[in-house]
């Protein structure tokens, strides 16, 4: 019988698809098969409308307990055959306890993850002490990008048991699809968008609080002053669609989609001059780079791990944490078409290095790497 690993997702989202179906081919051909549990998300993980359906992926009883602070996903029995298996650390999975705990575990167990919460406003609560405690509890770990295995290593895991995943999307499919788009002609996309002339900033992603939407509208305002006929397009959905929508009535400039995926999502990154996020920047960083388009941000403190990504003056531009000089770091690549030009060529090569078939790659080999080595650390 081959071996079996398996991964276990609390909820399913559309850019994780394409990562699981090239990881079970290139298992397969290492005579290894891939078995995906998940379960769903909690309701204001739904109103972000990134959820999906994996057809060979086995479903798991969900239950959220305390508002959505606790979960429980029983999971055991569907890997009782598996010699791997990979979880999220996320100290609200208790599902995890169990194997976390256990002095006699069977098989190998691995983290996926960040190795603290990069948004908690403390980084030395109780619960980050507890998530660097269990990140030494583990026989392997699979790091999101370089700050993940940083923080990682940090807690008292060695190099050895470390796989940097570079945690991507399918940047090779949207740019395909952005190269299409773009085909069709600017006038034709503009006209999509309802956008008159002059320059577009896109933002595209979740709608919540910690992607400052309220500076995004203010920032808008402000640039319409020293870039005549800037316009703003936003797509994406979440809590604070409002604030969008009540900007979208008022300001014929600013145009909002709603959420958009696939060919619509490539024709948004096509008719854009730049990518705004005023807030935390995860892995929507790649949708810039497979646009070739600079992604404008700031010195936010909540960013996620993929912030790593972005090399301020190289393939974008991370401003101080202040509004005006965010706007001022917007308008001045808006003014320059060279310097805007090169940090899209550069932001194109860096949807190169951190492609979805990389990164699935990775995840191989550190399975093989786990499945080859002896137990953890486990203290």
């Amino acid at each position: 019988m081959k071996p079996r690993v398996a991964v276990v997702q609390r909820r399913m989202t559309h850019y994780r698809v394409p990562l699981f179906e090239h990881l079970r081919r290139l298992l397969a051909a290492e005579g290894i098969e891939l078995r995906v549990l998940h379960g769903v998300g909690t309701p204001a993980e739904a109103s972000k409308d990134d959820g999906a359906e994996l057809p060979w992926a086995v479903r798991i009883p969900t239950r959220y307990l305390l508002g959505g602070r606790l979960c429980w996903q029983p999971f055991a029995a569907a890997v009782r055959d598996c010699a791997v298996v990979v979880v999220t650390q996320e100290n609200k999975l208790l599902n995890n306890l169990p194997p976390l705990l256990s002095p006699w575990r069977r098989r190998r167990l691995a983290f996926w993850g960040h190795g603290r919460d990069m948004q908690a406003p403390d980084p030395d609560s109780w619960s980050e002490r507890f998530k660097a405690w269990t990140a030494r509890r583990v026989d392997w770990w699979f790091a999101y990008t370089d700050i993940s295995a940083a923080t990682i290593r940090a807690a008292g895991v060695p190099d050895s048991r470390i796989t940097v995943l570079h945690n991507s999307i399918d940047t090779s499919a949207l740019r395909a699809a952005i190269a299409a788009a773009r085909r069709d002609g600017l006038s034709a996309l503009r006209a999509e968008f309802g956008l008159g002339p002059g320059p577009v900033g896109l933002y595209i992603g979740s709608l919540y609080a910690g992607k400052r939407i309220d500076w995004l509208i203010e920032s808008t305002l402000r640039l319409r002053t020293l870039v005549p006929g800037f316009q703003l397009l936003v797509a994406g959905a979440g809590p604070d669609r409002g604030l969008l929508e009540d900007a979208a009535a008022r300001h014929p400039f600013v145009r909002y989609v709603g959420p958009v995926r696939d060919e619509r999502k490539a024709r948004c990154l096509a008719v854009a001059d730049l990518v705004l996020n005023p807030g935390l920047v995860g892995l929507g960083v790649l949708d810039a780079f497979a646009a070739g388009l600079p992604m404008i941000t700031t010195e936010y403190g909540r960013a996620a791990p993929e912030i790593a990504y972005l090399r301020s003056g190289v393939n974008g531009v991370v401003s101080a944490d202040e509004l005006g000089a965010f706007v001022d770091a917007c308008a001045g690549l808006l003014k320059d078409d060279a310097a805007r030009a090169e940090m899209g060529r550069r932001a194109a090569e860096s949807a190169d290095e951190y492609s979805i078939e990389r990164m699935a790659e990775r995840f191989r080999d550190g399975l093989l790497a786990c499945l080859d080595a002896g137990p953890g650390l486990r203290a």
